[in-house]
């Protein structure tokens, strides 16, 4: 009996100090916990620095907005308690920077107000494009008001691929922006046709990205040098400057031969021929009588921007009935074009404009079935086919610049040559793998 009661006390003893460590261990933990509440309270979150259009934004109250309809730069500095003397007198001194009735609706602006109890508006700035910016700073007596870039960072990169339907989808498995195929269908515009490329031609391309502030992705910046194999041909281009003074440059093959013409093939990008010259051409809502069509449709959408296809001065840039709105364009004493149905032209009589600039965008005006450009080319004032032509090729390179430029493209030759074909890369790794399991 004694011993029964004896082993029931040791064992209400050790539940006992079990149960004393359990509190002991608690008590210990919620102490612990309390301190580093206690030390959370006592630590001071530091405030990060952002800096942005050479201001430490840290400073100010930051209020972003873009231009709406109806808006000016009076009217957003009225709504924000600036009173129209003020603002009379910051326009005035502004003028000479920029003009601020040039604010386009859509675009970004920001406003830096003070930190004080009055919180009036102390900085306006108004991007009209991703890298540039315009700042009108009033908030001391000397009202300051000038334009700048953000830090522009070009970072190179390079991409290749195999087509097995379209060069888009090739591009698409890649992350890689369409923008690289349509630059890339403007340098090959005279050697290789990219809507009847083939299953199995090969491209490589080393081209350059370009980011503001390091981190904003800006689009694709330029294509340095690309290869591509169509039904088995080979075709490099190389872009190389032939004019330092005026920053000219354009693209090469490996034997310096100039890839472009004095004409692009087309005057809208990456587009298809939904109708060509036809002096036959019978139309059945016209009781199918021969209606001459003297132009080259090109398909595209309303708003896709047309481009004048060489070099010349506009002649023309007005509306008439079947051809609505247009532009024509003489280019010597031997060639000139048009450009039909535009939504809005770009160009106005008397404008010099360069091969590749946009006069105007695709629309549906005058006699039309469908958004395109309706393409017209004259030769000693007749209207001809444009691809019927033998057209003249673009300026050929000088025998001074041509061994220079053979030095210059040597290394970067070697370095699409390197460049492997991504099928071509995924198939090794898939070879390796097997011969490792078959060992």
């Amino acid at each position: 009996m004694c011993k029964e009661i004896n082993q029931k006390r040791t064992k209400q003893s050790k539940i006992g100090l079990a149960l004393l460590v359990i509190i002991s261990l608690t008590s210990c933990k919620n102490d612990v916990k309390e301190n580093v509440l206690i030390e959370s309270d006592l630590a001071q979150i530091e405030e990060v620095e952002k800096f942005e259009f050479g201001f430490k934004l840290n400073d100010y109250i930051v209020v972003r907005d873009t231009i709406k309809k109806g808006d000016s730069f009076g009217e957003i500095l009225e709504r924000n308690k600036i009173e129209y003397p003020k603002i009379f007198h910051i326009a005035e001194k502004a003028k000479d920077t920029f003009d601020i009735r040039k604010l386009q609706i859509g675009k970004p602006y920001t406003l830096l107000f003070s930190k004080d109890s009055l919180q009036l508006p102390q900085c306006f700035i108004y991007q009209p494009s991703k890298e540039e910016y315009v700042v009108i700073d009033f908030q001391d007596s000397i009202i300051q008001a000038y334009i700048k870039r953000k830090p522009i960072k070009f970072i190179e990169k390079e991409a290749s691929g195999v087509i097995t339907s379209t060069i888009s989808e090739a591009l698409d498995e890649q992350g890689v922006s369409m923008v690289l195929a349509y630059n890339m269908s403007d340098i090959y515009a005279w050697t290789i046709d990219f809507y009847h490329l083939q299953k199995g031609d090969r491209f490589k391309v080393i081209y350059t990205d370009k980011y503001i502030d390091d981190t904003i992705y800006a689009g694709i910046h330029h294509i340095k040098a690309a290869y591509f194999e169509h039904k088995k041909e080979p075709f490099y281009a190389f872009d190389f400057e032939t004019d330092s003074v005026k920053g000219t440059t354009d693209y090469f093959d490996q034997d310096a031969k100039n890839l472009r013409r004095a004409f692009l093939r087309a005057p809208v990008q990456f587009s298809r021929v939904s109708s060509r010259y036809n002096l036959r051409r019978r139309i059945a809502y016209y009781g199918n009588r021969v209606r001459p069509h003297k132009g080259t449709d090109f398909a595209a959408n309303v708003g896709t921007p047309i481009l004048a296809t060489a070099n010349g001065t506009v002649v023309e840039s007005t509306r008439k009935r079947g051809n609505g709105k247009y532009v024509k364009i003489k280019h010597n004493s031997t060639y000139s074009t048009q450009y039909l149905h535009m939504k809005n032209q770009n160009v106005r009589v008397g404008d010099f404009v360069k091969q590749g600039d946009v006069i105007g965008w695709v629309g549906m005006t005058g006699n039309t079935g469908g958004p395109h450009v309706c393409y017209r080319f004259w030769k000693n004032g007749r209207q001809v086919d444009p691809f019927r032509q033998k057209l003249p090729e673009a300026k050929p390179i000088s025998k001074e610049l041509k061994t220079r430029y053979l030095e210059f493209i040597e290394s970067l030759k070697i370095q699409i040559d390197n460049i492997e074909f991504l099928e071509e890369n995924i198939f090794d790794e898939e070879l390796e793998t097997l011969v490792t399991q078959l060992k």
